[in-house]
């Protein structure tokens, strides 16, 4: 297949999502935060017929790796081959749409960081300097961030498992020196300061660059309030220089014979992964990371992810002096926090990509589930009740359920249905209920567009379920059964109109529950590829105020099934009792209970 390359005269969209960490199967707030997110404007943006590349991949290099590793007692590239293949099966499953899944350990990625880092050294924006660094005595290893725990020094925190380069409690990026009280996570063992030489970033020097770019882009990008206050906290703190290399030996090398045994710092090189990846996708790649007044970058990511794609990455970028396509538009998440605590990879709390699968709760309701509760302005929870309750209250009474009444209605044989033919609705224009029931779909498809060309994807998730509810609220007030025999015209009308909006739903909801979609059309009998594409150009979304003219009559629908399964109270039950916990505490559980059932035979 060829490369999707931009397009001169058609509106150009690269989206990517935050770079998971190669450490670890992914996490339902890793799902959400980044990736579903990003999924799901990604398609709605091929849904507007606009010009798409979807990129992503592990984030593979540094400190986060080579732990794994000791853990497991493996190198880091057998880490890396084993969780990216993880990561990869899990967003399959999730159905996300990626143009290109990478990763970071690519000679593409060396030759581009080497690249920028050589411009930045030519351009003067970068110093050395002698830092302070934890020293490991039993260890006889410098210790990067990731490899150091302690208490945050920030005030009012005191969170008592800190890592070296960031609290993951209150999001304060840290020094490994300031922790209070630091212990070695390789061995346990109180480390000492020692000197060592690094190179920086000299971020105050590139101050003014910065500032600009962000006055003018965050406005014209409209970037998400928390995104902005997250940036401006960054700035009103004051940019100090940044380090840009570590000691280790899983990362880039530094092109610089005084640090030729250091490599590149993660925050440096991992953001420098989307232009590497899109390089491993086409050797083109410049068309779309060099080509600003063509392409619009959207970015996604979680809150903690923030300052190093606001102010980091477009300082990178700006001291080259060259023409990058820098981010038009960033979509923060807050935290989804799960059940009575917090999602945490490093210690296993909460539901994982591949717990998921094994619950055997199809995809589209975790999509649909992790959308509605996508977390925007603030932190959201995770419940099982929760996940019931959208489930059966909204997907399958709702959603479902009025889909399944149309279509089972038109299938019935011809004297109790039309025999799985649309009918033709001569009066459509002057029936009152139906007109007044076009008017408000007119206007929630003007909402929901609005709404998805701002990013706003919770929203739009709403309002096109709000049609849904339009249309059980149409087909209760209309009777239809009872027109069948007393208004036979009028029935017709109901269930063309109603067969309409069902096109309609699979559309808007595509983005969403692409493979709900991919049914809906398949029951309506129809190609998955006839969406209406809410093309500009093309005025289809004018087509939603008339939706009894979206499907012809004389058109033959497939066979109708429901689309959604109840999910009971036992089984949700049994759910949040098999994930209490930690991960080693279920395999803890897991083992007792096959030891009991070994004794008892």
């Amino acid at each position: 297949m060829a490369a999707v390359l931009p397009v001169e005269g058609r509106r150009n969209v690269l989206v990517t999502s935050a770079l998971p960490y190669v450490n670890n199967v992914p996490h339902l707030g890793n799902i959400i935060g980044c990736v579903l997110s990003a999924d799901a404007f990604a398609r709605y943006c091929r849904l507007r017929g606009h010009n798409v590349l979807y990129v992503c991949g592990t984030d593979e290099y540094g400190t986060a790796t080579e732990t794994k590793a000791m853990e497991e007692g493996s190198s880091p590239r057998e880490i890396c081959d084993k969780y990216h293949a993880i990561h990869k099966e899990v967003y399959e499953w999730f159905g996300i749409s990626f143009d290109i899944f990478g990763r970071t350990s690519t000679p593409q990625q060396t030759e581009v960081c080497q690249e920028i880092f050589l411009k930045l050294l030519e351009n003067n924006w970068l110093s050395e300097n002698t830092m302070q660094q934890l020293y490991c005595n039993s260890c006889q290893r410098f210790l990067a961030d990731r490899l150091v725990e302690g208490y945050c020094p920030t005030e009012g925190c005191n969170y008592d498992s800190a890592r070296g380069d960031q609290c993951e409690k209150c999001g304060k990026l840290l020094n490994s020196t300031d922790l209070i009280d630091p212990k070695c996570k390789v061995c346990g063992s109180t480390p000492c300061v020692r000197d060592t030489d690094h190179l920086f970033l000299e971020l105050p020097l590139l101050k003014e660059k910065l500032e600009k770019y962000i006055n003018e882009t965050s406005v014209a990008g409209s970037w998400s309030q928390n995104a902005i206050h997250a940036t401006n906290a960054w700035l009103k703190e004051g940019l100090k220089p940044r380090c840009i290399t570590r000691d280790l030996k899983w990362g880039v090398p530094v092109p610089h014979e005084k640090y030729k045994d250091k490599v590149f710092y993660v925050w440096f090189d991992a953001p420098i992964g989307y232009i590497s990846i899109t390089a491993c996708y086409t050797p083109e790649w410049e068309k779309w990371w060099k080509n600003p007044e063509n392409v619009e970058l959207y970015q996604f990511m979680g809150k903690d992810n923030v300052p190093f794609h606001t102010v980091m990455f477009p300082s990178t970028l700006l001291g080259t002096g060259e023409n990058w396509t820098f981010m038009k538009t960033i979509s923060v998440t807050e935290y989804l926090n799960y059940e009575s605590g917090k999602f945490s990879k490093t210690k296993g709390i909460g539901v994982f990509g591949n717990d998921a699968k094994a619950t055997n709760i199809p995809p589209e309701v975790w999509r649909y589930y992790l959308l509605t509760n996508r977390p925007e302005a603030s932190d959201t929870l995770f419940t099982w009740t929760d996940l019931q309750a959208k489930c059966n209250n909204e997907l399958l009474n709702n959603l479902g359920n009025f889909i399944n009444r149309v279509l089972s209605f038109i299938a019935k044989p011809e004297g109790t249905g039309y025999g799985s033919v649309v009918p033709d609705s001569p009066d459509a224009d002057s029936h009152t209920l139906t007109q007044s029931l076009a008017e408000t779909v007119g206007k929630l498809t003007d909402q929901y567009i609005d709404a998805m060309d701002k990013v706003k994807i919770k929203q739009g998730l709403k309002i096109a379920m709000a049609i849904s509810s339009e249309g059980n609220a149409y087909l209760q007030e209309s009777q239809f059964w009872k027109l069948y025999k007393q208004d036979p015209a009028s029935c017709a009308t109901v269930l063309k109109t109603s067969v309409g909006l069902v096109y309609l739903l699979a559309c808007l909801l595509e983005p969403f529950m692409p493979t709900f979609s991919k049914e809906v059309l398949q029951q309506l009998n129809l190609c998955p590829q006839e969406h209406l594409s809410f093309c500009d150009e093309k005025r289809e979304s004018e087509k939603a105020k008339r939706p009894w003219d979206l499907i012809p009559s004389g058109h033959r629908i497939g066979k109708p099934a429901p689309l959604f399964k109840g999910l009971e109270n036992d089984a949700v039950k049994g759910l949040r009792d098999k994930f209490a916990g930690s991960q080693a505490e279920r395999k803890l559980r897991t083992k007792v209970a096959a030891q009991l059932e070994a004794t008892e035979i």
